[in-house]
């Protein structure tokens, strides 16, 4: 495989406007992700930016950067936009799309997802799960729950269905974390493909692959990544830099 990771991001997030450049102390969140994403040290490493405020600060720290277009509808559109600008002769056959807010993001859960497409050669996208938090995760809307099979390969698991529903029961509940890598024909295909009637109805864009077919394997990591997506997320990624002293170029960090 040939990797390369990209990571979408846009000013005009719902719930956290500008969140791409909030600060962390003293680093945008987005300088923050694409430094744990070279960390992986899986290939090339950019973000496919919706404006140009986000490409400026990236190409400040010294990042590589596209500038795609703004209406674009999800993030994996943004990814595949700016796979076509930097890789348009097809070298790269595996795309990691990984979202923009996730500033603690462990180099490993990138490694996790990528060993999902080796082990499983039949999956056309792999993703990362990791056990729930808090047992009132799962009647968290927030909280996506991802419903896997597992088979002879303990730690890698077919995905059936991805809810924000409350599940019942006594298995185990796994989160589904904003993490996934594509064969690159599977990218193609799905950004091609009109959003299907689960993805409207649960909100999430992964159910469209799967109502077209696609084959979606999961790899298990131990601990959920904090992901900024409100005001309170942010504080709490800053609380969680003061108490690991992550300070500006301080390298990566789970």
């Amino acid at each position: 495989m040939t990797p390369i990771i990209l990571i979408p991001a846009r000013m005009a997030a719902q719930r956290l406007p500008g969140k791409p450049l909030a600060d962390i102390a003293g680093e945008p969140m987005i300088v923050r992700v694409w430094r744990q994403a070279l960390a992986a040290k899986a290939g090339p490493v950019a973000v496919a930016a919706g404006d140009p405020e986000i490409v400026a600060a990236v190409r400040e720290a010294g990042g590589h950067a596209v500038l795609t277009d703004p209406d674009l509808a999800s993030g994996s559109d943004r990814v595949l936009a700016a796979l076509r600008i930097l890789d348009p002769d097809g070298r790269h056959d595996v795309v990691v799309n990984l979202q923009g807010d996730m500033p603690f993001v462990a180099p490993e859960a990138i490694a996790v997802c990528l060993s999902v497409l080796a082990r499983a050669p039949e999956a056309d996208i792999a993703t990362v799960v990791a056990p729930e938090k808090d047992p009132a995760d799962r009647a968290n809307p927030a909280v996506v729950k991802a419903i896997l099979t597992f088979g002879a390969k303990g730690d890698l698991g077919r995905a059936l269905y991805f809810t924000r529903s409350t599940l019942y029961g006594d298995e185990p509940i796994y989160e589904h974390l904003g993490l996934y890598a594509y064969r690159r024909a599977a990218l193609e295909a799905f950004c091609a493909a009109p959003p299907s009637p689960l993805e409207r109805r649960e909100r999430l864009e992964q159910l469209r692959a799967m109502e077209m077919g696609l084959s979606i394997h999961a790899g298990v990591t131990t601990v959920a990544p904090l992901s900024v997506d409100t005001p309170a997320d942010l504080e709490a990624a800053r609380a969680h830099a003061r108490a690991h002293g992550l300070a500006v170029n301080s390298g990566a960090a789970s």
